[in-house]
């Protein structure tokens, strides 16, 4: 058992017995409160004080078993509190607090069910985006992993199939959850308990086995992933069309720094809304390219025309350096940016 949680008994054990001492001299002795109270205290605690006032052999038989029994908790108590001071508990408590206080107030932020092979990976993509996430385990090795590995994860020990667990890593804040458990049927159990206390959530869920795919949509799921699946395709392309599969690993992979592909939405204030990709002078200004364009409604569209619309909620899939990816990103959700910018390349008869 933890010894946080046997000090805690103890404790609840120690009150109840100065209870049951200070009640038992006044209904052996016929004491007041205060003095029955005060001769418990000097019982337990063997402070070799006289008595308050002679005790019958009653009395004295009471004292007796008092002691035995508050000699005993008090020493257990002690012990527990050793243990604590020497296991470094106190720290551990501590930072205990801190994370649960950070996991709290967090905003938009991604909970990741499962730190495994998968989840330790997704976890290492995330904190080098950086994306806020908390992540949620019940295995104690992983758990430990985490706190000794050193990067500073937030984590919530408990079974992501519970409301109470996916409440306090904030469901009901959160933007996505992605379970990624070993388990088909603990993640289609979560993708059910996650879909009914966030109706709104995005969910990715991992599928192990053929045909888990659909129990998993049937869930809740928004997305389902097979890493073997997408594993064994990848290893058949490296062979198939390797030089595609460097350039996609490149574009890709935060390692490498000089090239990026990456997603950019649309907000509602934007000021390029209703213009086109010409007018707008996203390539001129920032020099990215626009692979393609996700519409709100789903639909795909590859190499956009350049009198493509913008539109509010679309999903610019574009390929740069970090630099020029950042600098759109800035562009479009600066609604004084748009004017100044579409003038410099607006041509004469757009």
């Amino acid at each position: 058992m933890d010894p946080v949680r046997h000090l805690k008994i103890s404790i609840c054990v120690l009150i109840l017995l100065l209870s049951f001492g200070t009640f038992g001299y006044i209904a052996i002795e016929g004491w007041d409160m205060l003095d029955a109270l005060y001769m418990t205290v000097i019982t337990l605690g063997t402070v070799g004080f006289r008595e308050v006032q002679p005790l019958s052999a009653p009395g004295k038989v009471f004292t007796m078993l008092l002691i035995f029994f508050g000699v005993s908790v008090i020493g257990y108590i002690v012990g527990s509190l050793a243990q604590i001071m020497f296991e470094g508990q106190f720290h551990r408590i501590i930072g205990r607090k801190k994370v649960e206080k950070a996991i709290a107030a967090l905003q938009d932020h991604y909970i990741i069910c499962g730190f495994g092979r998968i989840g330790a990976l997704i976890c290492k993509e995330f904190a080098a985006k950086p994306l806020p996430f908390v992540v949620v385990e019940k295995d104690a090795e992983a758990i430990e992993r985490m706190e000794t590995d050193g990067h500073g994860y937030l984590f919530l020990r408990g079974d992501a199939t519970a409301d109470d667990t996916l409440l306090k890593a904030g469901i009901k804040t959160a933007k996505g959850l992605i379970s990624v458990v070993t388990s088909d049927t603990e993640n289609v159990y979560i993708t059910l308990t996650a879909r009914g206390l966030n109706p709104d959530l995005y969910i990715l869920a991992r599928s192990g086995e053929e045909g888990s795919e659909i129990k998993l949509k049937r869930a809740g799921a928004n997305k389902v992933v097979s890493p073997y699946l997408i594993g064994g395709s990848r290893m058949a392309q490296a062979i198939l069309r390797p030089t595609v599969v460097d350039f996609i690993e490149i574009a890709t992979g935060h390692e490498h720094m000089e090239l990026q592909m990456e997603e950019i939405v649309i907000p509602d204030h934007s000021g390029f809304i209703g213009e086109s990709l010409a007018s707008s002078g996203f390539r001129k200004e920032t020099g990215v390219i626009i692979v393609g364009i996700k519409k709100e409604s789903g639909k795909m569209g590859f190499n956009p025309e350049s009198h493509t619309r913008i539109e509010s909620g679309d999903t610019l899939i574009v390929l740069g350096e970090p630099t020029a990816i950042t600098k759109l990103d800035q562009l479009v959700r600066c609604s004084n940016c748009a004017e100044e910018t579409i003038k410099k390349h607006k041509r004469p008869h757009e």
